[in-house]
């Protein structure tokens, strides 16, 4: 099992930046592919953003493509989610997650650890 502790999020207006962060711990990190998923008040978790466990290969949902960034230090045992041009529909609590698979998914299930959330708050 991965624990996992983001950090990061908080309230900014529209067209500015947040890098969020997300500490593991327990197994090894880099075994792992990491993802981030957000959560918008009264929808369902969405899938936004995965990097593989050597951080070579990395995928983005469209809605956050050319915005934002994930970026791995398996030296760290830290993921990161740079967001940049931030808009309110990205509003959401913002999870990361652990795969025991090497590679990038998109696919909720295939992830089996998950953080506690961090709240992003994006105004108008």
């Amino acid at each position: 099992q991965v624990q996992l502790v983001e950090s990061g999020g908080g309230l900014v207006q529209a067209g500015d930046s947040l890098r969020l962060s997300c500490a593991a711990s327990g197994r090894t990190f880099s075994n792992y592919a990491m993802g981030w998923f957000r959560q918008a008040p009264g929808k369902e978790r969405d899938f936004v953003a995965a990097i593989s466990w050597s951080g070579r290969s990395t995928t983005y949902a469209d809605s956050v493509k050319g915005r934002f960034a994930v970026s791995r230090d398996n030296a760290k045992n830290t993921v990161y989610l740079q967001m940049n041009s931030l808009k309110p529909e990205d509003t959401g609590v913002y999870y990361c997650a652990a795969s025991p698979q090497p590679w990038t998914t998109n696919e909720e299930r295939r992830y089996d650890d998950w953080g506690q959330g961090t709240q992003v708050t994006v105004s108008s």
